[in-house]
């Protein structure tokens, strides 16, 4: 079973919440798929149904962000599932709205539902973060992930939610990078490519040496330029 915890607050007043998008995305992949109707379990609320032909739990936790962490191990700890087994799926400040990043294990970088669920289910599993952008202001930052969307984010909020619904069963199949590029292409960005090979290695001369040796321009021995080189560079008495 994969298990695919999407993070938030419970509760009508932070539905709308920058900080609530890991439910938007749960509830998307829930809509577009065979899932069972969501129901109260773990301290969450959770639907069952399938993925590529793998049973997965949808589940968002009940607990309040910052303790979302009791309900994910309790479902874990039920199924007998390890931290291989699980896809998280919550905001982050430090991506750009739009970008989404998925990797394995890795820091909670100050959210305290990751934080949360690093204690109750270990460290390696899988994050997928959606970029919410940054304030630019620390004390700014509370009011922004506890601020609603505006009207203008919809523009690229439905492309993401419809690129991760329809292609959920990538993440059953492991097809991580491949779901990364096709998010991006979605939101008008460019896949990622392969990093470069590193080219051939060449011996770097110092670069004194290349500042005297590297098309040095002749100096003249003879004629008029020489004799005016001379009397300005000459030493006393030439």
């Amino acid at each position: 079973m994969l298990l695919i915890a999407g993070l938030g607050n419970p509760g009508a007043k932070y539905q709308g919440n920058r900080h609530n998008i890991g439910f938007m995305a749960v509830d998307a992949i829930h809509r577009r798929h065979s899932f069972s109707p969501w129901s109260k379990k773990f301290k969450a609320e959770i639907a069952e149904g399938e993925l590529g032909g793998q049973k997965v739990l949808l589940i968002k936790p009940q607990t309040f962000m910052n303790l979302s962490g009791e309900s994910v191990g309790e479902a874990m700890r039920f199924y007998k599932l390890e931290p291989s087994d699980l896809v998280v799926i919550y905001d982050e400040l430090d991506l750009p709205a739009g970008k989404a990043r998925l990797k394995t294990g890795g820091g909670h970088g100050g959210h305290n539902g990751i934080k949360s669920i690093d204690a109750h289910s270990g460290r390696e599993y899988r994050r997928l973060r959606l970029g919410i952008g940054h304030p630019g202001a620390k004390e700014l930052v509370h009011n922004h992930v506890l601020g609603d969307f505006a009207k203008v984010d919809r523009d690229w909020l439905e492309p993401l939610f419809d690129t991760l619904a329809d292609n959920a069963d990538m993440l059953v199949r492991g097809e991580d990078s491949q779901l990364m590029n096709k998010i991006a292409l979605a939101l008008g960005g460019k896949a990622e490519e392969e990093a470069p090979k590193p080219e051939k290695k060449v011996t770097a001369k110092s670069h004194i040496h290349q500042a005297r040796n590297h098309n040095q321009p002749r100096i003249p021995e003879t004629g008029p330029m020489a004799e005016m080189l001379k009397r300005m560079f000459g030493k006393k008495g030439d």
